[in-house]
């Protein structure tokens, strides 16, 4: 049993506050997946906070001020004991459970020996790259999208964070996908030519792609196609692509990509020109999904898309609303 699955019925009362200026609100706080769910006393989710993200802001004091990342101006206090152990334990152990970088190391070096020994048959940049791409594990990629998310926000200001908003994104990805975990999906009012999916699998949107639409299902598209980009060609291609030879080896070897390499990537994203709207396994996923692709691909200026399958709701009007609202 996880330290998730231990708690996964716990539930305490808190005091929610959305701004530094709102009211604090009487609110339901309980785990779902990876996150932690406040909701309102009907029950009604309110907002989901990313459980290892969350950060805590009165170390040693009861009860217990929660935030969901460091920045952000949302607050969460908890007088319940049980609820405070337990969101720490949580946290600690999905933290702790990412391979520490000693370890990291070993792995890619032992990985590395091994393709070298291919590599000396085949030493050019394109067997470099897939034995790279190949054998760097969720963890890695995961700091990776921490370091440019990071960039992004430092070059171009803090992602879209309204709390509804936030929820509503949270409810988006829950009705797009159905593998677990879910993408995360994260908002910016810097243009990343719609949509993009990084090295370990966030998805970050930019607000033209909700903002000026007139339907969620021109948003559900600009993810969808989004993810079939990064299926059909795996992110870290691009980051590793961008860094050179020099340095992929040097990842490849020892588990470290320079800052530099991050941060010029992170730059590359912020402006840069919308990619093929279409791209293939489009219609195959937004088919499996019931996504109707013809808001989309009219937005877009795509070709005709295939109208012969079911398609189903993506938003209720609340929640659309919420989402054109993240970035207020």
């Amino acid at each position: 049993m996880t330290a998730l699955d231990q708690y996964e019925r716990l539930e305490s009362e808190g005091l929610w506050r959305e701004t530094k200026d709102a009211q604090r609100r009487d609110t339901v706080v309980s785990f779902g997946n990876a996150t932690l769910v406040i909701s309102d006393a009907a029950g009604r989710p309110l907002t989901h906070w990313s459980l290892p993200a969350i950060v805590r802001l009165n170390e040693g004091t009861r009860p217990a001020l929660f935030a969901p990342q460091a920045d952000a101006d949302e607050t969460l206090e908890i007088a319940d004991e049980l609820m405070i152990d337990a969101i720490e334990k949580v946290r600690k152990t999905l933290l702790t459970g990412r391979p520490q970088k000693g370890k990291l190391r070993s792995v890619l070096i032992v990985a590395g020996i091994v393709g070298f020994a291919a590599l000396a048959v085949f030493w050019f940049p394109g067997a470099v790259r897939e034995q790279t791409l190949g054998v760097v594990p969720a963890s890695k990629r995961a700091e990776i999208d921490a370091a440019i998310l990071q960039n992004i926000r430092e070059t171009a200001g803090p992602f879209c964070a309204n709390a509804r908003g936030r929820a509503a994104l949270q409810s988006l990805a829950t009705r797009l996908f159905d593998t677990e975990p879910r993408p995360t999906i994260v908002a910016t009012s810097s243009a990343v030519g719609g949509s993009v999916v990084l090295p370990g699998g966030t998805i970050v949107i930019d607000k033209s792609t909700f903002e000026t639409v007139d339907e969620p299902a021109i948003t559900a598209g600009y993810i969808l196609a989004a993810q079939a980009r990064a299926d059909a060609a795996d992110p870290l291609g691009k980051v590793i692509d961008g860094a050179g030879i020099q340095p992929t080896l040097r990842f490849l070897t020892t588990g470290d990509l320079a800052a530099e390499h991050i941060a010029a990537h992170a730059n590359a994203l912020i402006d840069r020109a919308a990619p093929n709207a279409s791209p293939k396994g489009l219609g195959a996923m937004a088919q499996d999904a019931k996504v109707n692709l013809v808001p989309y691909l009219s937005e877009v200026g795509g070709p005709e898309a295939p109208t012969d399958y079911e398609t189903v709701i993506v938003l209720q009007d609340n929640a659309w609303v919420s989402l054109q609202g993240i970035c207020d």
